[in-house]
């Protein structure tokens, strides 16, 4: 199975990004993530050619099996991603496409203004949605010096996402299961 990430930061060290790339070390055997790192170059979506930064994004769009978004804690989404799922978009290429979601924030509600933002825009391009909210601690690390997650209730709600995305049953509606943990360093 291909899944193509996208993190919804322009920061390479920003804890989306780096929650994208610790998913690889969770997905089970035969699954593969490719992080896309272009977010950044994306322009407005216009009628006419496709710019040739937009065709690598949806030729990846279109060799994935599934997508799998990090956003931040913003009630809107950063302009780039907009960019990018309106391209997306264009043509039908997320009708049916399996989209995971996962937002994270150090406040309740910040991933939840989020995700309510980012399954709006893919439901309404025909995405089939799955994904969870992570409310995170400050206080407590979430990565090792590889970039591995190491708290326990991080990797779980981690792998609960990927178990709905690898391998990815059938679904006629798009499941959307919130769940906020107040988390500190003893968990």
């Amino acid at each position: 199975m291909r899944i193509f990430g996208i993190a919804a930061s322009l920061h390479a060290g920003s804890f989306i990004t780096r929650l994208l790339e610790a998913m690889e070390g969770e997905l089970p055997r035969g699954a593969r993530l490719e992080c896309w790192r272009g977010l950044g170059t994306v322009p407005p979506h216009s009628l006419g050619p496709v710019p040739e930064q937009v065709g690598g994004l949806l030729r990846k769009l279109d060799e994935s099996d599934a997508v799998l978004i990090t956003a931040p804690e913003h009630s809107l989404l950063p302009a780039e991603l907009g960019h990018a799922l309106r391209w997306m978009s264009s043509g039908g290429r997320l009708a049916g496409k399996h989209v995971a979601v996962m937002s994270a924030s150090v406040r309740a509600c910040g991933a939840m203004w989020a995700q309510a933002e980012l399954f709006k825009e893919l439901t309404g391009a025909g995405a089939v949605v799955m994904g969870t909210e992570l409310v995170l601690s400050p206080t407590c690390p979430h990565f090792d010096d590889q970039g591995r997650l190491t708290a326990l209730y991080l990797r779980d709600q981690v792998r609960e996402v990927v178990g709905q995305l690898c391998p990815v049953p059938h679904r006629t509606r798009p499941v959307f299961t919130p769940r906020l943990v107040l988390a500190g360093p003893s968990a």
